[in-house]
């Protein structure tokens, strides 16, 4: 990011500014939040892979603006159109980002009470947001918004005695190194190969601040690239405002899968009643987010199964409205028709999605032209693999499991990511070898159905099983194992326990072919052994004459190697 400067801004221009100057650094990040929408939400994972927290913080922004224009008598003082902003961003907010931004927004209502706002204000009123964010937020996760607007405030804080304009540097460029490091604070974050979405959007409304002060607008060429390739961004970039007004997506985080996002404001209440509230959402659902105005208003945010009782909930809080209740799965299947009738490029062609792990077996997928989810460290959950076909540039998607999720889990990822215009089939491949049996025969001029299929037969005709080292005692259907003990398995029952590797994984091969196979295809492990494969190679051409044999390196963990017959 390179030292940061102190600003000559001429005069007194960036020493403190009135309430014009903020009214025209709302307007300023609305215009760079409308130019930005798209890239945003083509970053948006975390919480849930829903693709509108650009959308989110627009709106967002959108209310905090109307509601300082709506001021009519003296709009030059700092601290009422402040007070505008926060209740307009709080009334307005959609989405946890826009709940967080609002929060920003009465931070610095809470802190500028008079005509002007200088260097010092704008420090403070960061740390102010950062502390009334934390406290909104009932599950903190760093690598957030909330992470980026903490590292602005420290930042800006440790500026003492410097002038509005390089506060809002430092402050806008903190938050930029800050969005930097969020893959590296959360693991999904990571997976995707993005910076955190509402973070982004913070330093653009950061930098639009430094732009509305100063008159020069920052170069964040330096940030390189943030996620998603520029194709896709501008595709996304280019749909219609309108077709975004949805803010609810498909689940609420990796292990929930909540049906709705219920929104709304509450009066006439007090804190104790809305901590009560906080309480009986968190039983509800989760991604629970209350932040009140400054006014004695509060606005309420949660996903949950039940909408009815979270609205419940809120009547006995207080004086409910501006209710919006969203459906994640109708609301993610309309983004899809729209995302399909803005014809991105590639739309047409047909994409294999697997889920791998190890790297040899990634690359080796990736040969064979299907794209790759890896899942060496945690489980994929679905929300993952949702959010990964939704980022696949294509209309028919044949995905690869390779028993990396359940059955239901499989069914509703299927239910939430297919729409009228947008084929998504879920193979049935149990493991590796079996989806790489079914990529073997892929054929993308067939009927996608028909493709589907033969793929599918294909996989359900490898019969498959593994062998791995047990790490604890434990009872088997063929007796008892202790750890260190080889453990061979076909599909998922144990078949053979022994001390030896060798000779067990050359029983569990006798078994897997004693009804016949012309092909044996072997998956090495990262934790095989140099010679395991040659020896189980030797094995098959010793015993088996006429079955070839097929050794690929996969260094999938857990595992000592995948073995498929055919």
């Amino acid at each position: 990011m390179g030292e940061v400067q102190r600003l000559s801004t001429g005069g007194t221009a960036g020493e403190s500014a009135d309430g014009l100057l903020l009214r025209r650094w709302a307007r300023r990040s609305v215009d760079c939040l409308e130019t930005r929408r798209g890239e945003i939400n083509s970053l948006n994972v975390f919480p849930i892979p829903d693709s509108d927290t650009g959308t989110n913080l627009l709106f967002t922004m959108r209310a905090a603006l109307d509601s300082a224009e709506a001021l009519d008598g003296d709009v030059t003082s700092a601290g009422r159109i402040a007070n505008a902003l926060a209740r307009g961003a709080v009334s307005g907010a959609r989405g946890n980002s826009g709940v967080i931004l609002s929060q920003v927004m009465r931070g610095i209502a809470e802190t500028v009470r008079g005509d002007r706002i200088d260097g010092h204000d704008l420090a403070v009123s960061l740390q102010t947001a950062t502390t009334l964010a934390t406290r909104a937020v009932t599950d903190l996760v760093e690598g957030t918004i909330v992470t980026v607007l903490r590292a602005s405030g420290e930042a800006a804080a440790a500026c003492v005695g410097a002038d509005l304009g390089s506060v809002a540097l430092v402050a806008a460029d903190a938050a930029a190194q800050a969005l930097i490091k969020t893959p590296d604070q959360l693991e999904v974050l990571a997976s995707a190969g993005v910076v955190d979405a509402g973070g982004l959007g913070l330093v653009v409304i950061l930098d639009a601040l430094v732009e509305s002060v100063t008159g020069r607008a920052l170069d964040r060429t330096d940030l390189g690239d943030l996620g998603p390739s520029p194709g896709l961004i501008a595709d996304i970039s280019r749909l219609d405002h309108d077709w975004a007004r949805k803010s609810g997506p498909v689940e609420c985080g990796d292990d929930s899968a909540q049906d709705f996002e219920v929104m709304y404001l509450v009066d006439d209440s007090d804190d104790d009643r809305m901590a009560a509230l906080r309480t009986r959402l968190a039983v509800m659902g989760d991604s629970i987010v209350i932040v009140s105005d400054g006014f004695g208003g509060w606005s309420v945010h949660v996903h949950c199964c039940d909408a009815g009782a979270a609205v419940e909930a809120g009547l006995e809080a207080g004086r409910v409205h501006g209710i919006r209740i969203s459906s994640f799965l109708v609301d993610e299947r309309d983004q899809l028709v729209a995302r399909r009738e803005t014809k991105f490029s590639g739309y047409d062609a047909r994409g294999v999605l697997a889920v791998v792990a190890g790297d040899g077996a990634a690359a080796l997928f990736e040969s064979e032209g299907a794209s790759v989810l890896r899942c060496d460290d945690a489980p994929v959950t679905r929300a993952q693999l949702l959010g990964r076909i939704r980022t696949m540039d294509r209309s028919e998607v044949l995905v690869l499991p390779n028993g990396a999720l359940s059955a239901q889990e499989l069914v509703a990822v299927s239910a939430a990511a297919r729409d009228p215009l947008h084929q998504v089939l879920l193979l049935s491949t149990s493991s590796m070898v079996q989806g790489l049996a079914a990529l073997a025969v892929h054929d993308g001029s067939r009927n996608v159905a028909d493709d589907g299929f033969t793929m599918s037969e294909s996989a359900a005709a490898t019969r498959w099983g593994s062998l791995r080292i047990a790490v604890e005692r434990s009872l088997t259907y063929v007796g008892t194992c202790d750890p260190g003990d080889a453990i061979g398995l076909m599909g998922h029952e144990v078949v053979v326990i022994g001390p030896d590797v060798v000779a067990s994984a050359s029983r569990l091969i006798d078994l897997a072919l004693g009804s016949g196979g012309e092909l044996v295809t072997l998956l090495m492990g990262a934790d095989a052994t140099d010679g395991l494969a040659g020896q189980l190679q030797g094995h098959v051409e010793a015993t088996y004459p006429g079955v070839d044999v097929l050794v690929y390196q996969g260094d999938q963990p857990g595992d000592l190697f995948q073995l498929g017959v055919e």
